[in-house]
C-alpha cells in the first residue's frame, strides 16, 4: 500500500480537482483505490458525493465519516476504529470528509510535544490518520491511498503527511504559488526531521507509527491559459520561475543556477491546460472529466476536450505510478 499526499499552502490551485480526478483514473487502469478527504472543508467528498448522500453519512445519529474514525481517541473512550469507506466504484472507494474535523486541531498541536516524552496517548493521537488509512486500506485492498488535504501548515495537516509515503505539489502560475512552495518545502523538511526523532522516543509495543518518508514525487502546473498550445504571457513569467524554486525550497538544493524549462523538469509531473466548460458539466454528473458522455452535454467541441482530458490524466497516472513504484497496466 503506498500513500500519496497532494498538497500545497496556496489554496485554489486545484489540488482537490486533481486528487478526485487520479482517483478514478487509477481505478481504471485496474489498481484498487481508497481516497481519503482530511480537510475539513470536505470539498473533495462533495466532488464525489450529491448533498442528499452526504446529509445521510453526516446524520449525527449514525455518522460515517473520518472524524467517527478518530472521535473515539479524542474523546477519551477508546481508539481509532474501522473508517466507513463509501464506494464508488468497484475499485474506488472514500473516506468520507467532515468539518468536524477542524476539532482535532487542538488535540493534534499539543500531543505533537507530548510525543517527546514518550507518552503512549500522544503517539496514539498522532498516528490516528495513519492507522485510519490502514484500516481503509485493508477494507479496500487498496493499492494506493491518495489524500486530500486543506491549504495550511497546521497540526492537521502535520499529522496527515506524516503518514504520506509521497508527496505531490499542485501549483498555479502565480506569485502566491510561488510564495506557497517557498514555505512549503522547509516545513516540509521540518516535519520530516521532527517526526524522526520522535520516532526514537516512541514506547515498545505494537502500535502502528507512519514512517514519515513525505518524499516529493515533483510538481503539477494546473490551469494555465493555453494559446496557440503555449502558456500565455502572463503566466509563463510565473511557470518559468517554478523549477528552480522547487530546487531550492523542497529539494533544498543550494546554488541552483541553470534549472531546466519547466516543459523539461524531470519534477514536472504535468502542466495540465484549463479545461474550460467541462469542468461544470463534470460537477453536474458526478464524474470526471474524462469520463464525459454527450449525453452529459459534451458534444462538438467538448469531445475533443475530453479525449485531450483523458490523454493528460493517463499520462501524469503513469509518472505518479512510477515514482511509487507501482504497475498501473
Amino acid at each position: 500500500m503506498k500513500t500519496v499526499a497532494f498538497f500545497n499552502n496556496k489554496g485554489g490551485v486545484g489540488k482537490t480537482s486533481l486528487v478526485y480526478h487520479l482517483a478514478y483514473m487509477f481505478a481504471e487502469r485496474g489498481l484498487r483505490v481508497v481516497a481519503i478527504d482530511l480537510d475539513p472543508q470536505a470539498n473533495l467528498s462533495s466532488m464525489f458525493l450529491d448533498e442528499d448522500q452526504m446529509e445521510t453519512l453526516w446524520a449525527p445519529e449514525e455518522r460515517q465519516t473520518v472524524y467517527h474514525a478518530i472521535e473515539p481517541l479524542l474523546e477519551g473512550t477508546g481508539d481509532v476504529v474501522a473508517p466507513h469507506i463509501e464506494p464508488i466504484t468497484d475499485r474506488l472507494g472514500l473516506v468520507v470528509g467532515d468539518l468536524l474535523l477542524s476539532r482535532a486541531e487542538d488535540d493534534l498541536s499539543s500531543q505533537w510535544a507530548e510525543c517527546l516524552d514518550g507518552k503512549p496517548r500522544a503517539f496514539r493521537v498522532i498516528s490516528a490518520f495513519w492507522r485510519v488509512i490502514e484500516y481503509a486500506a485493508r477494507g479496500q485492498d487498496a493499492e494506493v491511498v491518495l489524500m486530500d488535504v486543506g491549504p495550511n501548515l497546521g497540526a492537521i495537516n502535520r499529522a496527515a503527511l506524516i503518514a504520506a509515503n509521497h508527496v505531490v505539489i499542485p501549483l498555479a502560475p502565480d506569485l502566491f504559488s510561488l510564495q506557497g512552495l517557498s514555505n512549503l518545502g522547509p516545513t516540509l523538511r521540518r516535519w520530516r526531521r521532527d517526526w524522526k526523532k520522535r520516532l526514537e522516543t516512541a514506547p515498545d509495543g505494537n502500535l502502528s507509527l507512519p514512517g514519515g518518508e513525505i518524499d516529493p514525487l515533483g510538481f503539477v502546473v494546473l490551469q494555465h491559459g493555453v494559446r496557440i498550445s503555449r502558456p500565455v504571457k502572463a503566466y509563463q513569467r510565473w511557470i518559468e520561475r517554478i523549477p528552480r524554486t522547487y530546487r531550492e525550497a523542497v529539494l533544498d538544493e543550494k546554488d541552483v543556477r541553470r534549472p531546466p524549462k519547466t516543459e523539461d523538469d524531470p519534477y514536472c509531473l504535468a502542466m495540465l491546460k484549463h479545461y474550460r466548460s467541462l469542468m461544470p458539466l463534470a460537477m453536474e454528473s458526478h464524474k470526471p472529466m474524462f469520463q464525459l458522455k454527450p449525453a452529459d452535454g459534451a458534444i462538438g467541441a467538448h469531445v475533443s476536450a475530453v479525449r485531450d482530458c483523458c490523454k493528460d490524466f493517463l499520462k501524469l497516472a503513469r509518472k505518479i505510478a512510477a515514482g511509487m513504484g507501482v504497475d498501473l497496466e
